[in-house]
């Protein structure tokens, strides 16, 4: 009862109830208009319509395009209103001029070289067009000088990341959508603390969604309070507004300018399994040494820009010299994805990596909440022959992502695509490999969010020994998990297959 009476009253129930009164109220208010005076009738009518052929001709997903044509068809008197409220990025023009900083400071602040992109021209011309696509649309470089180590778990990063962290001598920033008190996060703030002491400039970003159940409130005046500089994304506020639906979802740490990390690993303790929620947690991330972390760097002091709306020198943060201890080899491209244009960078990448396949394609995510072009390349792929495998979890955590996500089995599995669930519990990591060739490890879920809607960022590897690292894990997960089988598709009771398929419908607005 006492923890029930606490959600009750927790900052996250109190602004969705605002929220929901709100809509409510809109709702209520169109109907009532409508219901007393024919002309409003009319015009909310002819809104409805308007929308409908404004999204019919609008460039973005068709599977976008339907979740939001049939409530305006089912509720013509206010569904089109909801969408032009609603519908959009929900920045205002002023807004997203400033947040537009984000990729200018990037364009300003990241060069490539071109002898780096001769030598891959001369070395393989696909793995060239798809660095090159990578530059041209996220601004980010393509490295050939810089070592990185995949991380198969939670616990691996945590280790790697507290010993870097005790190491750093300048300065750390951190960018995550989780952050909650326990062991993990606790260590971590205790060297943050020392560091601060000793004078190191120390910045954290947490996006306000991800923490509002579990920071407390303001949470960031304590962090300041400490010396440590700490800015929120994107705040969780009783103000109705779409823009609450882009969320930033990277998760990124640079050390000195020398080492960096990314991949699917907050700060929270389900994630190294100190605190068991769907059975064991399974994740990833990698770490970075060299000039590719200079990539990371900027994303990082971009998005402080864009918070903190500040314009500091970026280049005094750029390390004297790098560690050359670790070995360099292969081509290594950090790269960021923003919501606010209309490339979705993320989601191109993963198809140029299904499109190229010759022999395999083995990826894990959580979700498998896809559109139309994604499930045509899979099967596609799985078509020509190529081994296409997909680890997804077998203990989900939210009921409603993973029905979508079961919804999507049947017609890959008929192509051609092995479908696995991750039999130990939840499967959160975000891999691609393919071939022996490419890998790509981040942040980025294979699901409308991630490509659509979040800030997120990821790692494109080329000729990599993290790339032969990436496949052993895969196969070492595939390993304990089972392979899901059409008898376990066609014997579901029909009222599943109902509720499925409605989700399905609305998946691009969950």
């Amino acid at each position: 009862m006492e923890k029930f009476i606490s959600f009750l009253l927790s900052r996250f129930t109190l602004v969705s109830l605002a929220l929901l009164a709100q809509i409510i109220t809109l709702a209520l208010m169109v109907y009532r208009f409508s219901s007393y005076f024919l002309l409003f009738d009319i015009v909310f009518t002819v809104i409805s319509v308007l929308a409908v052929l404004y999204i019919l001709n609008r460039k973005s997903d068709p599977a976008y395009k339907i979740a939001w044509i049939i409530p305006i068809m089912l509720f013509p008197v206010f569904g089109g209103l909801f969408y032009l409220m609603f519908g959009g990025t929900g920045l205002s023009n002023r807004m997203e001029n400033n947040m537009h900083t984000i990729v200018d400071k990037m364009k300003e602040c990241l060069h490539q070289h071109p002898v780096t992109l001769y030598n891959l021209n001369k070395e393989n011309k696909i793995a060239f067009n798809q660095a090159i696509y990578i530059e041209r649309y996220s601004s980010c470089p393509v490295y050939d000088n810089s070592a990185t180590e995949f991380l198969p778990s939670g616990e691996e990063f945590f280790e790697h990341l507290t010993r870097e962290l005790k190491k750093a001598e300048k300065y750390i920033f951190m960018e995550f959508f989780i952050i909650e008190e326990g062991l993990m996060w606790n260590t971590i703030l205790g060297i943050l603390k020392e560091k601060a002491e000793q004078g190191l400039d120390v910045r954290i970003v947490y996006d306000d969604f991800g923490c509002v159940r579990r920071l407390p409130h303001n949470y960031y005046k304590i962090l300041e309070g400490y010396g440590i500089k700490c800015s929120v994304f994107n705040p969780y506020i009783p103000v109705l507004s779409f823009r609450m639906n882009n969320r930033n979802h990277r998760k990124i740490v640079v050390i000195d300018g020398k080492v960096a990390y990314t991949g699917g690993v907050n700060l929270a303790d389900e994630y190294i399994n100190v605190v068991k929620k769907f059975g064991h947690w399974r994740d990833s991330c990698i770490e970075i040494k060299g000039d590719a972390v200079w990539s990371f760097t900027v994303m990082f002091l971009s998005m402080w820009g864009y918070l903190r709306k500040n314009n500091e020198e970026y280049d005094k943060f750029r390390p004297d010299d790098y560690d050359q201890s670790s070995e360099c080899h292969g081509y290594v491209q950090p790269f960021h994805d923003s919501p606010l244009d209309s490339e979705h960078v993320s989601e191109t990448v993963y198809l140029n990596l299904i499109n190229q396949a010759e022999k395999y394609i083995y990826i894990e995510t959580p979700y498998l909440i896809i559109d139309n072009k994604m499930i045509v390349a899979l099967t596609m792929a799985a078509k020509r022959g190529v081994d296409v495998r997909i680890l997804t979890p077998f203990i989900p955590d939210k009921w409603y992502a993973f029905a979508v996500t079961q919804s999507n089995y049947g017609e890959l599995m008929e192509a051609g695509v092995s479908i696995y669930q991750y039999t130990p519990g939840f499967n959160h990591g975000k891999t691609f490999v393919v071939d022996d060739e490419y890998a790509v490890v981040g942040t980025i879920n294979m699901d409308f969010r991630s490509l659509y809607l979040h800030f997120e960022c990821g790692v494109w590897l080329y000729n990599s020994a993290s790339v032969w690292q990436v496949k052993e894990s895969t196969l070492e997960a595939l390993r304990v998990s089972s392979q899901v089988e059409m008898e376990d598709i066609t014997n579901i009771p029909k009222y599943k297959q109902i509720k499925r398929l409605l989700l399905r419908i609305f998946a691009p607005l969950m």
